[in-house]
């Protein structure tokens, strides 16, 4: 039987609203061998107190100011023993209590899994899916429209990952899962939804340097050429699904 052990990080800093969901949703998962590591950039609103309530559950918890949030994700990560990792930060779930379960179900020693995610509102009510589907076949090119996989529904091998580049400090995460991808052999789409996510975040609240990041390393990856012509067509595809929806989430 397949069970490697999984190292889910969480990230957090003032949540106190939303970091129980987090927490609940990992701990309460049926899968065995998973190691818990939860970074608090010195909460000051109760934050701190309720991770004390669930301290003996958590493999490690690190209190301490850092320099944003891929900072503490390099702590993490520097922490992390697991064969895979996987972020989920405050305010997201994993799907179920047996989702990492079914994941290492789906097929053994694969580089990367990933699978879909539904989003949610503030008051966690349902957006329904992302607007970017999960690909059927996942590479590193597939991010060239936007980040197809959301964050929080792709588990990765631990030995492809590196340190995230601190220069970005909204959209490190998307260089970080190309790079992995690069390196990644084998890949498996568990075609099933994995994560739940709670929209808004820095990256919306800051969303012009945000997209600024994004269109730099999309051309540092794809080229700046292709990506000026994928970003008309990135174009093209929100206007028609803001037409259809009326909402422009990711």
């Amino acid at each position: 039987m397949f069970q490697p052990k999984l190292s889910v990080i969480t990230i957090v800093y003032n949540n106190v609203r939303d970091i129980e969901r987090t927490l609940l949703s990992v701990v309460n998962q049926t899968y065995p061998n998973i190691e818990y590591i939860v970074v608090d950039g010195a909460s000051t609103d109760g934050t701190l107190k309720l991770l004390k309530k669930y301290e003996s559950k958590l493999s490690k918890l690190i209190t301490e100011k850092d320099q944003g949030i891929y900072d503490a994700m390099n702590k993490s990560l520097a922490l992390a023993t697991g064969d895979y990792v996987l972020f989920m930060n405050s305010g997201d779930e994993i799907y179920a209590p047996d989702t990492v379960e079914r994941i290492f179900a789906t097929e053994p020693d694969s580089d990367i899994y990933y699978g879909e995610t539904e989003m949610f509102d503030e008051h966690w009510q349902s957006l329904g899916r992302r607007r970017h589907q999960a690909p059927e076949h996942f590479t590193w090119k597939s991010f060239r429209f936007g980040m197809s996989v959301s964050h929080q529904a792709i588990y990765i091998k631990r030995s492809l990952t590196e340190p995230y580049d601190l220069q970005y400090q909204l959209s490190s995460d998307i260089d970080w899962v190309i790079k992995c991808g690069k390196k990644a052999k084998k890949i498996t789409n568990v075609e099933a939804y994995v994560a739940k996510y709670l929209v808004g975040g820095m990256s919306k609240k800051r969303h012009r340097q945000s997209l600024k990041e994004r269109f730099q390393i999309l051309s540092k990856h794809y080229g700046l050429v292709p990506n000026l012509v994928n970003h008309l067509i990135i174009a093209a595809k929100l206007a028609f699904y803001y037409l259809k929806t009326g909402r422009t989430n990711d």
